[in-house]
């Protein structure tokens, strides 16, 4: 049985057309609550969202939807998705709700889970979910409604959370470092986490109006932070997405760092300081440099599926630490329990400040191999597995990259889309490769 609903990160769409709608997202907080209550006789769940306007109707029909089902409900108001992934745990709640499409435009929404340890929910449990969901409700009567109340410091518990996890010894004074929030769920909290460690902050992406949430700034528009980088003559960019789960960084001469590069930064770190780092979990989209760097390392490297939650299985099945994926989504499950980009950042950060050198120092000995990706709209029910060209194709194209390259082409979880990422040594061969790809898709 598959999905219906559920996509690679909860369920996301257009808002106003399903299933983001708020008649479907009070029916699936009532099914959720009756899924909580065959294990708990009175579950509480937290709330937290992003700053897109449409939070505000669909944290309504969630509310309403969980204490129709006799669930107590506990409003965080704008917070990070793992600010909400954490106070879940601390809380010691049943569940953690987010109201976010992550690094989508304003128009997009979505609902995604975390278990009560704050972590990603399997896919048996979306299941029994979406099972759920297809039976008629049952509301409890009156006397066994659910209540509802607001959390009034949930950032400022999220802010020394972030804290707890950068060296006690160590300081960000000195430093001036431009702050790019996307004018997301992180605006009124990175600034004064990186503040109260001492940088100077200059902020950007840090007024958010409803509508204007990704909206050129933040992870996805880089371009932002680096011109902001080199007006101030700051010695760090940090850029969120819009609820503050990926992470990118610039340095003084706007250079901008990707997942991979931090996600090796990271191992470096603890290398340098004869931490154990047995192995390390990238992705099916992790350049290739990267991985052969943390393997001459002497360090174990193995690829998941695209996706945090399948980074982090990966890591929890291996019993190792470190995880993460290019679009800057890093996992240290020693500071927490899912990816979360203030904390990656305070990794990274202190990593140049206890070494005394450039990211791009530490860098030196890592060139990543150029990737093209393109991504191609699919008609509707076009079947591209099928296609007996593009299987042609694509192997025509392995056989020219012999060993200097690869081919990756995956269904987006959330758009109707095919990506096409054609890696390889040569920048201009892996260009025309994936575009010789994407025209036996879309012709």
């Amino acid at each position: 049985m598959t999905r219906q609903f559920f996509g690679t990160d909860g369920i996301r769409g257009t808002v106003g057309q399903s299933p983001i709608t708020a008649d479907f997202v009070l029916k699936l907080a009532h099914a959720v609550g009756r899924v909580l209550k065959r294990t708990e006789a009175r579950p509480t769940v937290l709330i937290g969202k992003d700053t897109r306007i449409s939070g505000y109707m669909l944290e309504s029909a969630l509310e309403s939807g969980f204490n129709s089902a006799g669930v107590d409900v506990v409003l965080l108001g704008p917070l990070p998705t793992p600010g909400v992934a954490y106070l879940t745990r601390a809380q010691r709640a049943s569940l953690g709700v987010v109201i976010s499409a992550s690094h989508n435009p304003f128009d997009d929404n979505g609902i995604k889970f975390f278990s009560a340890q704050g972590t990603k929910l399997p896919d048996v449990w979306e299941m029994d979910v979406e099972t759920t969901l297809m039976a008629a409700p049952v509301w409890v009567n009156s006397a066994n409604l659910g209540r509802s109340r607001r959390l009034d410091d949930a950032a400022g518990r999220y802010i020394e959370f972030c804290k707890s996890t950068f060296a006690n010894n160590l300081t960000l004074k000195g430093l001036r470092i431009v702050v790019d929030a996307a004018n997301g769920a992180a605006y009124n909290i990175a600034p004064k986490v990186f503040h109260e460690l001492g940088a100077e902050v200059i902020s950007i992406g840090c007024a958010p109006d409803g509508l204007n949430i990704n909206k050129g700034v933040g992870a996805t528009h880089p371009e932002a932070l680096i011109a902001a980088v080199k007006t101030h003559r700051a010695d760090f960019g940090v850029a969120l997405d819009g609820d503050a789960d990926r992470l990118q960084v610039v340095d003084p001469n706007g250079r901008l760092f990707n997942g991979d590069e931090l996600l090796y930064l990271m191992v470096d770190d603890r290398l340098r300081r004869n931490e154990p780092v047995p192995g390390v979990v990238g992705t099916l989209m992790t350049n290739m440099a990267v991985e052969v760097a943390i393997k001459a390392r002497g360090v174990q490297f193995v690829r998941a599926k695209v996706g945090d939650r399948y980074v982090l299985e990966e890591l929890e099945k291996n019993q190792w630490l470190l995880g993460g994926e290019g679009s800057g989504h890093l996992l240290a499950l020693d500071k927490h329990t899912t990816g979360d980009g203030l904390i990656s950042a305070l990794q990274v950060l202190q990593t140049s400040v206890r070494s005394g050198r450039s990211l791009a120092d530490l860098l030196s000995d890592v060139t990543l191999f150029p990737q093209t990706l393109v991504n191609v709209r699919l008609q509707p029910g076009q079947d591209w597995k099928a296609s007996v060209n593009l299987e042609a194709e694509t192997r025509a194209v392995e056989a020219e990259l012999g060993q200097a390259g690869r081919v990756l082409i995956r269904a987006s979880g959330t758009e109707p889309l095919l990506r096409v990422m054609v890696e390889a040594r040569d920048g201009a061969q892996a260009e025309a490769c994936a575009q010789r790809i994407a025209r036996t898709i879309s012709g």
